[in-house]
This record gives C-alpha cells, structure tokens and sequence, in this order.
C-alpha cells in the first residue's frame, strides 16, 4: 500500500530547462559544473510512494525519454552515472495541453503518452461546469470569512447570473481572486456582480427564452424572498416560517435548495 508513503508533486513547465533532468532523476558529484556533491532526485525520493507531474506536457522531449525508461523498467540513472537504480513509484500527471494534439506536433512522445494514458479522467473548464460555478464560488468565500474578518456572507441575484454567464478563461483561479477580492471590498452582507468586477446581465424572460426564463426568474425570487425573511426573523426558522405562512420543515427545505447554510448565516 502506497497510503502512508512520500507524495511529491512537481509542476514540471517551472523546472529549469537545463537542470530538469538532475531535478526529477538526480545526479552525481563532478557530473557537470556545480554538481559539488551526490544529489537525490525527485524520483528517487518518491521512492515506495506517488509522484504527481503538473503540467507534463511542458516536459522538454530529452527529459520524456528518461520518464519512458523509469516507467518501462521501474529504474533511473542519475545525471553522470551508468549505473541504474530500482526505484518504485506510482505516476500520476496532469496537464492543460492537449497531449493528443502535441503528439501528432512532434512535441510529446507516442510511446509516453500511451504509457501515462491508462486511467484518464477530464477536468472540465469552469465555464462548463454550470451551476458548480456558484458552489465553489460559496466556497471559496466560506473558506475566505474563516481566515479574515469580512462582512460577506453571500452573492445577491446579481452576482449569480454573473458568475454563470462569464467565460472564466482564469478558471478556478480567477474565481478565486475575484470572490476574495469582492469579500474585502463589499460593503454589504451579499457580494453582487459590480464587487466581482463582473457586467451585470438582465435576468432571462418568457418573453425572450419562453417558460425556462421565467423559472428562472421564479428561482431567484424565491431564494431572495426566504433569505430576506430570514434576516427580518433574525434566522429564527419558526419566526421565518409564520411570516411566510410554511412549516417550518418547507423553511429547511427551501434552505437546501437555495444553498442557504443557516448556521453560516447566523455567524
């Protein structure tokens, strides 16, 4: 079992292009200038446990070459040895770059590819997660009011039809920065769409996308009005519930399909 054993992640598009090989494989003493002593590589410490490759398809194409040799026969040799050394790891890589593509470009081995390519899962882009967008937005803003002091507690209706209509060509980081950067400077308890740096976008209507748009409208609406009423109570469920004439269980309900964490909101 690998569980217990080293992790060592390596973003390989930030290793120096002349020293990747010492990095990943390591090298011996006098093996070029500089090389003052025996250094373990990356691999080598990995050994027993998982060694993770960002970014592998900015591997320079000498480097791909030693990765195929370690993965084939489960050994290295360091920068200014003959001599291999049995080595035991478990590669997990990733990468932006379609491999297929810098395949057929001459830019990544065949031979590699296949060998990485046995369990492969997608990453969707942010854009295309839909309604995933404002979960980890609420996320990474919770994350964010643990660590610091802000007011923000949520996004209005604003802030949502924005964070579903942008193209996020950032991704996740993106999201990240503008989410923190709207939690410092709202004002308010709910972020909106001008705090996120955002265009504000005018909801959908029956008029112009038929049914779907006004159930949309009917959504927001209806999250607004339940938060709303949750503050006049002071997020007393039984007080929320009388005012809007429910039970108390239809107040919780409401709560999970609007995303409303309660306990978070008291805070």
């Amino acid at each position: 079992l690998r569980r217990g054993q080293p992790f060592i992640a390596i973003n390989c598009g930030a290793l120096p292009a002349n020293l990747v090989q010492s990095e990943l494989f390591g090298h011996e003493k006098g093996a070029f200038t500089g090389a003052n002593a025996r250094r373990i590589g990356l691999f080598e410490s990995a050994d027993g446990g998982t060694i993770f490759l960002d970014e592998i398809g900015d591997l320079p194409l000498e480097a791909q070459t030693n990765l195929l040799r370690v993965l084939q026969e489960g050994s290295l040799e360091r920068v200014g040895s003959h001599h291999p050394v049995r080595i035991d790891v478990r590669v997990v890589a990733a990468t932006h770059v379609d491999l297929e593509d810098a395949v057929a470009q001459g830019r990544f081995r065949e031979d590699l590819f296949y060998r990485l390519d046995v369990l492969r899962l997608h990453m969707p882009r942010l854009r295309e997660r839909g309604d995933d967008v404002e979960l980890l937005a609420r996320h990474c803003l919770a994350g964010f009011r643990d660590e610091h002091r802000v007011r923000a507690r949520g996004f209005d209706a604003s802030a949502r039809r924005a964070l579903r209509s942008h193209a996020w060509p950032g991704n996740v980081r993106e999201l990240l920065n503008r989410v923190r950067r709207a939690a410092v400077v709202c004002e308010n308890e709910l972020i909106d769409a001008a705090a996120l740096q955002l265009p504000v976008t005018t909801p959908a209507c029956a008029g112009a996308n038929g049914a779907d748009g006004l159930g949309e409208v009917r959504v927001h609406a209806e999250r607004d009005a339940v938060l709303a009423t949750l503050r006049e109570s002071g997020f007393n469920v039984s007080e929320c519930a009388r005012r809007l004439r429910v039970s108390r269980v239809t107040v919780y309900r409401l709560c999970r399909k609007h995303h409303l964490e309660l306990d978070a909101l008291r805070d």
